[in-house]
């Protein structure tokens, strides 16, 4: 069984890769890439010129950098309505994010839809480093979000398990 999981955020420059390839490296160290296909995409078109997404914007990629992961080929997409049936969960970067999912969706009638953070019992947004200016905050917080969906998605019980 693969567990196929899209990370969101607004612009797809910033937190959703950050999540993105921080969670392929988790899985990676843990032996697992066979079970996981991960990807990431924006709810709006902001990043995206002429049919090509902007690449991981430069802070987020040298921050990802300095914890030895490489995404030099990621570039920004848009979600599809697609997406909904192709992925088993959404996951949000922030409230807005998880708003314009459903509204794209229809709502979540599948309950796919997910704040990232929720998974660390912490119901809240991850604050966005393009306003705030703090990356190191960001990576944190969205570090702790990948390693409590990790853990609960192969947690007994959890998907890989079931």
């Amino acid at each position: 069984m693969t567990i196929k999981i899209l990370f969101v955020c607004h612009g797809n420059i910033c937190r959703s890769p950050m999540a993105e390839y921080i969670f392929r490296k988790l899985v990676s160290d843990a032996g697992v890439s066979d079970k996981f296909e991960i990807a990431s995409a924006a709810t709006s078109s902001e990043e995206i010129w002429n049919g090509r997404g902007n690449p991981v914007y430069p802070t987020a990629k040298q921050k990802l950098c300095e914890h030895g992961i490489n995404c030099d080929d990621k570039h920004a997409r848009q979600i599809t309505t697609s997406d909904y049936a192709y992925y088993d969960l959404l996951v949000g970067m922030d409230e807005m994010n998880i708003r314009n999912m459903k509204r794209v969706y229809h709502n979540d009638p599948e309950g796919k839809i997910h704040l990232l953070l929720e998974y660390t019992g912490k119901c809240r947004s991850i604050s966005d480093p393009w306003y705030s200016g703090d990356f190191d905050i960001a990576y944190r917080e969205i570090e702790e979000g990948c390693i409590a969906l990790f853990k609960y998605l192969t947690s007994e019980g959890g998907h890989l398990q079931s």
